[in-house]
């Protein structure tokens, strides 16, 4: 009889927002073979205020820090700061879970730092359904890949791009295409919204090839994504529509259960899906 290993991982996360939160809390009620071990925010002791069970068992240290007590480290932090994590996290050969997928599309050198280290970069699905087959399709030939993103105004509001070419969306009463390019495009004018779309061009046939559109629609209350993908091996369409989190409306609820779900699969016996 094989003995069990009974090796727990070790969980860093980077941000306790929108997915930190619930992933924090879901971690310290306990999962089979998942430990969290280290934090690193802004205000620990807000911290501790919003999650009681943040106790001594786990460490506050430096973003940088993260990767020298952890075996898995969940970047959850405003795009701006990603590099304070994903550089350390993969410099140590360690695992790295980004939400700000965007963020890969611009520092694709870690990509191959990752190949040298030994690190290796897991982006949850996220706010997605379907990279399972849009993974297995790309083995094949994939002809196209379009997504069609609705949001409602305020989960639009502040990005780089709209800012840039002076598009108010205040007092919006009908939809509004706002952007209409490439994935990579899109991660750079909406770095805060589009990760959905990063994930979706890295699963595919890449970020340049992969259209992307984007509405600000004031008739929804959820972020829209609708993806349509023509490949040779299948044709199908997708549709997810995402209740968004209270603490940030950029990010939906679905988010921090991907996470969940990932950091799942690290451990568990059974994976289902390819």
């Amino acid at each position: 009889m094989t003995k069990q290993n009974t090796k727990l991982l070790r969980v860093g996360l980077a941000g306790l927002g929108a997915v930190g939160q619930p992933v924090a809390h879901r971690l310290l009620d306990g999962m089979n073979g998942l430990l969290l071990a280290a934090v690193s925010v802004r205000d620990p002791v807000k911290a501790k205020r919003a999650i009681p069970k943040l106790g001594d068992s786990v460490a506050f240290v430096e973003p940088a820090a993260l990767a020298s007590l952890c075996d898995v480290v969940i970047e959850g932090l405003p795009p701006a700061q990603f590099l304070a994590v994903a550089r350390p996290t993969v410099d140590a050969g360690r695992i790295l879970m980004p939400l700000s997928v965007g963020q890969l599309l611009i520092h694709t050198d870690l990509i191959e730092r990752a190949r040298a280290t030994g690190a290796r970069i897991l982006p949850p699905t996220g706010a997605l359904l379907g990279l399972d087959a849009v993974r297995a399709a790309a083995e094949g030939e994939i002809h196209s890949v379009t997504m069609v993103t609705r949001k409602p105004p305020g989960g639009l509001d502040g990005a780089p791009y709209l800012v840039e070419k002076g598009i108010s969306l205040a007092g919006l009463k009908e939809p509004l295409k706002v952007f209409d390019g490439s994935a990579r495009d899109g991660a750079r004018g909406f770095p805060a919204n589009v990760n959905v779309a990063a994930a979706l061009s890295l699963a595919g046939i890449g970020p340049d090839r992969t259209q992307l559109q984007i509405w600000a629609d004031p008739g929804v209350d959820r972020n829209i994504h609708r993806i349509e993908v023509e490949a040779d091996a299948a044709r199908f369409s997708m549709q997810i529509e995402n209740v968004p989190s209270a603490e940030n409306p950029r990010t939906g609820k679905i988010t921090g259960l991907s996470t969940l779900a990932a950091l799942r699969g690290l451990v568990s016996e059974l994976r289902v899906g390819s």
